[in-house]
This record gives C-alpha cells, structure tokens and sequence, in this order.
C-alpha cells in the first residue's frame, strides 16, 4: 500500500506540474518561406532551448506558465528575440522567418569560438563574406572579395593567382596566416601555404567566409598567429536544389560548375559539386638571369586548368547531432610565384576524406590530406640548367631532357661535369589530423575543453627537400576556453590556453585573455592573445634550385667561423582594443588598434652567405655543404632565419551607411608600422654587423583606403569599389618590387628601379589605385545573369612581386538555381 501511495502521489505531481506549464511549438524559416534545419531556438532565463528539425519545425515543452524572451539564431542569419506567453495546460505556436545578416550587428558567425556566437560577442575582429556576397558576384575567382575586407591586405599575381595577408610581413610564400575549411587545414602539406586553387570546394557550395584578425592559436593551434581564413560550406539540408553556372571572361577564362544537394528525409542528406575552369595568364616575362644575360623562361606555358569536385553524405543518429563524411579532388596546372623565380605547376592533385560528428555538446574530427605531383619544375632553375647545355655544345633535345635535373659545369675547353641541380618537383605528401571538443554552459558559464593532433608526412622523393625516406612531424594541443558573460551588466569575460606540443620544439603555451563591455547598440572589447609560428616542413629541410635555396633546421657555418642558428619558434603577443557597434539608425562602426610584439620572427628568404666578402656557407649543421648539395660551394645560399624582436603595431576602420535596405557606402581604412630594434644584432638578416630597416622587410603598404557602393532592390544587383594602396616596396628572396634606393647609407644605389636587381629584374613598387565593379540581373527565380570586371579603368597597377600588371579582367555569368527544399514547403 506504501508503494502505491508513493506512485500515486508521484503521478499526481506530475499531473500538476503539466496543467501548469505549456509548450511552445512552431516553424523557423528562411525570408523566402524555405525551412531552417538545425536553428537555435533559446530561453535564457530557464536555460532551456531545442534545434530545428529538417523540416524547420521545433517544440519546447514542460515550461512554466509565464512570459518569455525566445531567441532564435542560425549562423549567416539575423538574431531575432520575441516575447511569448505560455498559458497553462496549452501549446503556444511560434512561426518566424529570420533574415540574413548583412553588416548587421546580430549576426551570428561560427569561426572564433568554434560555436555559433553574436558577432558583437566576439573578442576579435572579425570579416564575414556571406553567401549572397559570393552568389552576388559573378567571377569564378572569389579571391577578390577578399579585396574588399578591412585590415586584409589583397595581392593579385595574375587571372587565376589572388591571395591575402594580415598584419604585415608578405613574401612570395606566405603562411602568416592561417586558412581551414569545414575544420579542416587548407595548406600544403610541406610548405604550410595556403591551398589557393589547390583546394576543393567549389564557389557554389560556399556558405561564408569568416576572416578573423590577430592571434587565433589558442583553438586553432600554431601558424594561426596573424589572422585565421575560415571557409564553411553549405549544409544540403538548408541548400537542397540544383545549380548550373557557366562563365566567360577575357584572357580565354571558361568556367563551369554544378552543384546538387538534397535531403533523402529526416536522417539523410547528400550534396555532390563539380568545378573546371580555364584560361590563360597575362603575358608577362619573368627573365632568367645567367651573370648579366636575360634568357626567357623555358617552355613557359601561360594556359592554366583547374578541375575540382567533391561529395558529401550527412546522417542525423539524432534530432541534434550529425555525422558527415566528405571527400574531395583538385587538379591543377598553373605558373605559381615563388621566393626564387616562378613554378610552372603540371598535375599537381590535393585529395581530401573527412570524418566529422557534430552534436550540442561534442565535436569530434578527423581527416586525411593527400599531395601530390610529379612534373611540376623550376622554371628559373630549369632555364639555367638548360642553358648550360646549350651553351657547352650539347644538342637541343639532349639539353631539354638533362635540363629537368642537371646543370653542366666546364672546367676547360670540351671539358666538364653534370651537378645535380634538380628543376623538378615530386610531392607525395600525406597529413592526418583528428580533433575532440567537448562544450558546456551553466547559466553565465560557459567551458570548451579540447585537442587536436596531427602528423604531417612530407616525401618528395628527393627533390625539394633533404628527404631520402620522407620526413614525419608529428604535434598535438590540447585546450581550454572559459567564458563568463553578465548579460544584465554588459560585461563578458574570456580566458583560454593551449598547450601545444611539437616534435622538435616541444611544449609551448598559448594563453588568450579578454574583456567585453556592451554599451547601448554595440560593444567594447579589449584583448591579449599569444600566437606562435612552427617552422615549416620547408622552412627546415628545402632544398630547392639545385641548393640555392636550403632550409635552416640545422643552422650554418661560414668561412670565418660565424655560426647561423638553426630555427626556433616565432612568436607573437598581441594587444588589441575595439569598438563594433550602431552609431545611428543608419550607421554602423567597427574599429581597432593593435600593437603586437613578435619575437624570434621567422623572415622571408634572405641570403646567408656573404660572397661578395669571401665568407661562404661551409656547413649546413656539422655537414659539409658539399655533401648536402653536390658541388655546391656555399657562395649564394638563401634561407630562413629567426629575427630577435620587431613591434609592429596599427589601426583598421570600417564603416557601413545604408541609405535604404537597398543601398548601402562601405569605407574602410588601415594603417600598419613597425619598429625595428637596430641595436639587436639578432635583426641583422645580411649578418654584416650591422641591423638596416631594409633588413626585415614587411612588404606591406603603410596605409590602405576603400570606398565601396552597394545595391539590391528587385531583380538588380550590383557594386561598385574603389580601393587604394600606397605604394611600397616588396622583398622576398630573389625577388624585388622596388623604389631606387641606398639601403647602407654608402653613397651607392644597391636597389635601381627598372633594372637588374641581383639575379632578377625590378620593375619598382607595388600597390595604387584600381575600381572594380559586378553587377547582375535575376531573369526569373531560377535564371540569372551577371558580369564582374577588375580594374575597370584599366589603371597601371602591378599588385605582387614577380608579377604582371594587372589589366581589365571581365567575367560573364550565367546561372540557373532550382530551389528543391522551397518547392518541397510549397508541396507540403
């Protein structure tokens, strides 16, 4: 009898506590009415929330009778809050569209804390290019939106070459910052360079791209210390349909996509994409220079070919998590601008498979990365190796086919000897990486703990590095972020930490520290983060254009005896203060200022061996260089070194008035210095004994301006941009873009615009002022078309070292969208 008073007493409860609470149930959309799988549906103060299920439908149930502010979110998408009263014993309906952001303080991006987060939350500063960004622009090289971002510095090396850098210090391989894509690394295996056109997602299944500036190295580990480029790719559950896209452009560009996603039912979904595009480079002559006589780069082919394509399959074990597989392919042939002269790239494929699970609490990730090439060659090196030949006698087809490898060296009269002097480039790279995370928050608490490993797997069968078996590397994080946030107050604070450890470095600590304070419509944020710089693969073992280039894992030794320290890791402590917020009804502001202190700073390839005064390199570690590169006598070796310590420090501004909801002025500003310790012999980069401006160049404009015009009403769209670089000069290895100057104050011009510059031609700073416009037309709700040009007015402007200047480039676009998951709402 005890027994069943006790359960009918517990049913009673029970019973009770439902005639006095409610539920909440309704249908998150999109603006046009197409359903959002996976919005956040939130009550705050009861710490209670839920997700939408594919078909966008939600319930809440068992809340108290009362009223409430429900937050709905979706990352891309403006956060809406709306006050709902919960009637006892009864379901309350709540069916909202949430509109995409655009520049809108609410909007909720993904990439800083590895969560969906308010953009005003987010101690850092952050630029998003939306899908409709991308959708809006009609070229097949979405590099150039990048152009349009504050604090990022563009470079465009020709049709198909464009790329980024943040905070300063450029070089013709630059791995300053770093790019994932969907929680995975878009480098190169070896050289830790950014993917570019290596990678194999294609322009139609991009959601956003989230640009964050500064250190990022607590979550996302080492190489993340300038800035981080995070690429997310459209879920098929919110993207169900078809596109088909062709494009036209000048300098023969043709592209062609496809893209297919669709949602099976409630458990399964499925996207597959396919990209070719194709052209030809601006003709441009990079000279070869053998002593004082110019040659044309051998077999120069200026037509570039990229194919990509990639699937996805995405499985619900539940109504809030997912698991997704992914695999992806490129294959590229294209001239790629090194330290060292250009690269003409034949076949180079990058292969992707991911494993990932996603849930409300746990992230768990796991990937593998395959490199690979076997024709790709040194045209600098492959010029002069093939001049060699040709000029001590040899037949043309003899010298061609020895060109790829050797270089004849005469001792006398129908006298000499082949040296290695390898051209080619093989990769047969491989990388692993696998991640766990684990999230949580207790009211204002919140915790993310994590760790990540990976095992680089660098081969290239002797021919770019000092590899006879391959070279493996292997490092692992672990981390943790805690946040507290005082909604009532404004204020928010941030702490986190990253132990990372490297197999040739060891342990190193990455701590990350920040306060926000909201104030009215926007927030202040002040923030400290540690960043570090691994040396890469390359950077420690090259071995490039037959040992002009080696890399410094060793240190060396010159004919006098000085010893060059082997590389260590770079460093980097950020300060960083900001404001993003609503200044009127019309105007939005986002501002900040850094300083940033960078020690043991890894440079760009600078020579190591001083001929000019006899002091040659004459050991790499306790080698002779002659045993590391045959024949070679140490009198021109470029490498890496670690500076001592350089400050540099600056401020980017960036405003949005919108006229109309249609119309709206973009203007953005930054200013970038720095300080060069001249009394730190550590900062001589020429080791002469004495420390020059010039030594660390920074390759980077003083002062960048933009004025951008923006419009959507109807069926038109369309921009319009003007963008402003100041000149300035631009070092990195044997390359120079540069003003004619004296950099040791001897009376003697070393640098000389328009002239031979060492072992290549300078044509003198870069940088100026181009205007580049798209607009487009939505023929029906399928069918659109759309044309972008770059330099509109065809302005001078040379934008990279080694490189042409950039003319008008015009794209076409015609493309047709068929909305799957739209019709299937209209259906049901």
């Amino acid at each position: 009898m005890k027994k069943l008073f006790l359960l009918l007493t517990l049913i009673s409860t029970f019973a009770m506590a439902a005639q006095n609470s409610g539920s909440i149930t309704g249908i998150i959309t999109e603006a046009s009415g197409t359903p959002l799988s996976g919005a956040t549906v939130y009550i705050k103060s009861l710490d209670k929330g839920t997700v939408t299920d594919y078909d966008g439908k939600f319930i809440l149930e068992n809340i108290a009778a009362g009223t409430y502010d429900i937050a709905i979110s979706y990352v891309g998408f403006a956060t809406t809050t709306q006050s709902i009263t919960i009637i006892a014993g009864k379901a309350t309906s709540l069916n909202t569209s949430l509109k995409e952001s655009d520049s809108i303080l609410n909007e909720v991006i993904i990439t800083a804390n590895k969560k969906p987060q308010k953009i005003t939350d987010v101690p850092a500063t952050v630029n998003v290019i939306t899908s409709k960004d991308i959708e809006e622009f009609p070229s097949f090289n979405i590099g150039e939106l990048a152009a349009r971002q504050k604090g990022v510095d563009f470079v465009r090396s020709g049709v198909l070459g464009t790329g980024i850098n943040i905070r300063g210090f450029n070089s013709a391989f630059n791995s300053k910052n770093l790019q994932v894509t969907d929680d995975r690394l878009s480098t190169l295996i070896a050289t830790g360079l950014p993917l570019g056109s290596f990678s194999t997602v294609t322009k139609d299944d991009i959601a956003r791209v989230e640009i964050l500036l500064g250190p990022n190295g607590t979550l996302y580990g080492p190489n993340a210390h300038n800035g981080l480029v995070s690429t997310i790719t459209k879920n098929p559950r919110q993207s169900e349909g078809t596109t088909v896209a062709l494009g036209f452009g000048n300098q023969s560009v043709f592209t062609t996509r496809f893209r297919h996603a669709e949602a099976i039912n409630d458990k399964f979904a499925y996207k597959f994409h396919f990209e070719h595009s194709q052209g030809k480079e601006f003709n441009y002559a990079d000279s070869v220079y053998v002593g004082t006589k110019a040659y044309k780069e051998l077999d120069l082919d200026r037509d570039f070919e990229s194919s990509k394509y990639g699937a996805s399959l995405y499985y619900k074990p539940s109504k809030s998590s997912e698991l997704i597989g992914y695999y992806g392919h490129s294959n590229n042939n294209n001239i790629g601008i090194t330290s060292a002269g250009r690269n003409q790239i034949k076949d180079w494929s990058i292969d992707v498979a991911q494993l990932k699970f996603v849930s409300k609490h746990f992230f768990a990730n796991t990937y593998y990365t395959w490199s690979n090439t076997e024709d790709t060659y040194a045209m600098n090196q492959r010029t002069q190796n093939y001049v060699s030949f040709i000029e001590n006698g040899f037949s043309e087809e003899e010298a061609r086919e020895r060109s790829f490898t050797e270089q004849w060296f005469p001792l006398g009269p129908g006298v000499g000897v082949p040296l290695q002097r390898g051209a080619l480039f093989k990769d047969d790279s491989q990388r692993f990486n696998a991640e766990a995370q684990y999230n949580n928050n207790w009211n204002d608490f919140y915790v993310t703990l994590g760790a990540q490993y990976q095992l680089d797997m660098a081969d290239s069968k002797g021919t770019y590095l000092l590899d006879k078996d391959g070279i493996d590397l292997d490092q692992t994080g672990i981390y943790t972020q805690l946040e507290y946030k005082l909604d009532d107050s404004g204020w928010g604070f941030l702490f986190g930490g990253r132990l990372d450890n490297h197999e040739l470095y060891g342990s190193n600590f990455i701590p990350k520290v920040a306060v926000t304070k909201k104030v009215n419509n926007g927030t202040f944020r002040l923030t400290y983060g540690k960043g570090i710089a691994v040396p890469s693969i390359l950077n420690l073992k090259g071995n490039l254009f037959g040992g002009l280039v080696i890399g410094n894992g060793e240190g060396f030794t010159l004919t006098d005896g000085t010893k060059v320290p082997k590389l260590d890791v770079e460093t980097i402590n950020s300060y960083e203060i900001g404001y993003k917020g609503q200044l009127s009804d019309k105007l939005f502001i986002d501002v900040n200022a850094y300083y940033n202190q960078s020690d043991n700073f890894i440079s760009p390839l600078v020579t190591v061996s001083d001929a000019a005064n006899g002091n040659n390199v004459t050991h790499v570690g306790n080698t002779p260089i002659g045993e590391v590169v045959e024949g070679s006598d140490g009198s021109f070796i470029l490498s890496y070194l670690n500076f001592g310590h350089v400050d540099t420090y600056g401020f980017d501004i960036g405003l949005n008035y919108y006229f109309s909801d249609s119309f709206r002025a973009s203007v953005n500003y930054s200013y970038f210095g720095r300080e060069l310790d001249t009394d730190d012999l550590a900062n001589d980069g020429n080791l002469d004994g004495q420390v020059l401006e010039s030594e660390l160049p920074i390759n980077t404009p003083n002062n960048k301006f933009s004025v951008g015009l923006h419009y959507n009403k109807g069926k038109f769209y369309g921009a319009i941009y003007g963008r402003f670089v100041e000149k300035y000069d631009f070092f990195s290895g044997i390359n120079v873009a540069a003003e004619t100057q004296d950099q040791d104050g001897d009376g003697v011009n070393e640098i000389v615009e328009n002239a031979q510059v060492g072992r290549t031609w300078n044509y003198g700073q870069l940088g100026g002022f181009t205007v580049d416009a798209n607009a487009g037309y939505n023929i029906t709700d399928q069918l659109s078309m759309g044309l972008s040009i770059t330099n509109l007015f065809n302005a001078e402007v040379r934008e990279f070292v080694a490189s042409p200047i950039i003319e008008t480039l015009a794209s076409f676009e015609l493309k047709y969208q068929f909305n799957l998951k739209q019709k299937k709402a209209t259906v049901n």
